[in-house]
């Protein structure tokens, strides 16, 4: 294989990275134990509405668990408080719906990535370039670092900003806004979202570093 072309595909694997180790770590987040913990933080914001500990535990890992299942809304539409009435109103069962469209699009695109990674990974190994797909993973973890830097700098002075630019790549108009007194809100507050923006910016970091640091050119 020529030098140009597998310098374009060390490129190649580098860009692919970045996608790999952040969605890495909204995955991880997206699990039981992330709000079981989060919860349980010290200076977390308690609910003026009521809810204790247990309940936003007890609320917040179905509705986690419906973004990464196959259910339909009705997953959500079902859950009721213990004097049966829903704890979602038609708005909210909307916009989860809506989010879960966006997550399963994104978790989909994540596994080509990897996939594409682990094909690039074996055509690397079997035709003699596998030093430029070393490289282009370890130029991948610097991409990655740069980026989170960039973001995390962008977040870190107004994460409102932040939190609303975000949103407004994914979902139309005011769709994502809520009342204080809805469950949504409840049950994940901004500083829920704080500490799950630091938690995948961390550990992207920390892989990115790995790979970049572990990684040596050859």
């Amino acid at each position: 294989m020529s030098v140009r072309i597998s310098l374009l595909l060390s490129w190649l694997t580098a860009l692919l990275v970045p996608l790999a180790l952040i969605m890495l770590g909204v995955r991880l987040l997206m699990t039981p134990l992330f709000p079981t913990i989060e919860y349980r933080l010290p200076g977390f914001p308690a609910d003026n509405y009521g809810f204790s500990l247990q309940d936003r535990v007890r609320w917040a890992i179905p509705s986690i668990d419906y973004l990464v299942n196959s259910a339909e809304i009705s997953y959500l539409a079902d859950l009721k408080f213990d004097d049966g009435t829903p704890i979602y109103n038609e708005r909210e069962l909307s916009h989860m719906h809506d989010v879960k469209n966006v997550v399963q699009l994104l978790l989909t695109v994540w596994f080509f990535d990897l996939g594409f990674l682990g094909l690039l990974g074996v055509w690397a190994w079997r035709a003699g370039w596998l030093d430029a797909y070393r490289n282009g993973i370890r130029q991948g973890g610097w991409l990655t670092v740069g980026l989170l830097v960039g973001l995390g700098a962008f977040a870190s002075i107004s994460f409102w900003q932040f939190f609303a630019w975000f949103h407004s790549l994914f979902f139309q108009g005011d769709t994502w806004l809520f009342e204080f007194s809805d469950t949504l809100i409840r049950l994940f507050p901004l500083r829920f979202w704080q500490d799950a923006v630091i938690f995948i910016v961390a550990m992207a970091l920390l892989a990115g570093l790995g790979l970049g640091w572990g990684l040596r050119k050859r």
